[in-house]
């Protein structure tokens, strides 16, 4: 499994740390930038790099950071067959994983310390994918979605 890492300008100190962390326990890392400390760059091109190599590699996850985490999990969440979730605590992350099965993982990292985060990483690599019907076939509505034209609602919605 390979592990795609990109932030922005507010997640790089934290994302660097990260890349160390995980090499050091032996998983495989791919750094999709920054790889220079830039005050005016944007979450959303990094974020869109990683989901995009998630989308591409469905077999292996993703984790993304800028300050509050919401930016970068909005643009993962726009690639399709990515499923982002904001991190705040190892239970909530834990939940996502089992129960969404997230493949991209945001962090707010102007909230969380380079302890926080890695229990956080940690939950999110080792926590399986419940696979029961139920989340299987909530999956499969989301797939679905994606493929939709926009601005089309489900029939159910739609009111006579």
């Amino acid at each position: 499994m390979t592990i795609f890492i990109g932030a922005d300008h507010r997640g790089f100190e934290l994302k660097n740390k990260l890349v160390e962390y995980l090499q050091e326990k032996d998983i495989r890392v791919e750094d999709m930038g920054p790889y220079e400390y830039d005050k005016e760059d944007d979450a959303i091109d990094f974020s869109h790099k990683v989901a995009e190599a998630v989308r591409q590699n469905p077999k292996h996850m993703g984790i993304v950071m800028c300050g509050s985490g919401a930016a970068v999990d909005i643009t993962a969440n726009r690639s399709r067959g990515v499923r982002s979730g904001l991190g705040f605590n190892a239970d909530q992350v834990a939940h996502m994983r089992g129960w969404d099965d997230i493949n991209v993982l945001a962090i707010p990292a102007d909230h969380l310390s380079f302890e926080q985060t890695k229990e956080l990483i940690d939950t999110f690599i080792a926590t399986p994918f419940k696979a029961e019907e139920r989340m299987i076939r909530r999956n499969k509505k989301l797939d679905e979605l994606e493929s939709k034209p926009v601005g089309t609602l489900p029939e159910e919605t739609l009111s006579e």
